[in-house]
């Protein structure tokens, strides 16, 4: 009973000491993307077929901001999508997370959308296509 009490209040004490954790923020409004300068490139056969799609990506942010690690959380069914929502979120830059005053690194999930829709009124080539985390 007695190392139960102590296990329990040390618990305790360990959450007590645990400081509150913000969650990594885009640099950049992610809103928009695609319309000049998104490091985000619709796959051209896709975007030809009208095909859209969206492939959730699991970020490692660092503690200076940048994107360490990726995966696909979930694919969008196209690998040409997957692999271009991972290539374009190598260049993504983050205000980091934080713990207390301190920058740490968080795990950041970022939802990547192909939308033919929205660019639809757009001329050129699918790399100026929308794209929109």
């Amino acid at each position: 009973m007695t190392r139960l009490v102590a296990l329990l209040l040390l618990l305790a004490a360990c959450d007590a000491r645990q400081e509150a954790m913000t969650a990594p923020r885009p640099i950049e409004p992610l809103q928009n993307v695609g319309k000049g300068g998104s490091p985000f490139q619709y796959p051209e056969e896709l975007w030809d077929a009208q095909v859209e799609g969206e492939t959730l990506l699991r970020l490692y942010i660092t503690e200076r901001g940048a994107v360490d690690s990726m995966r696909v959380e979930r694919t969008s069914g196209y690998e040409a999508f997957d692999s271009a929502a991972l290539a374009g979120s190598r260049s993504l830059r983050f205000e980091p997370a934080r713990r207390g005053d301190e920058p740490v690194g968080a795990w950041f999930i970022l939802p990547v959308k192909f939308d033919s829709g929205a660019a639809a009124d757009s001329a050129g080539d699918p790399s100026s296509k929308s794209v929109a985390p």
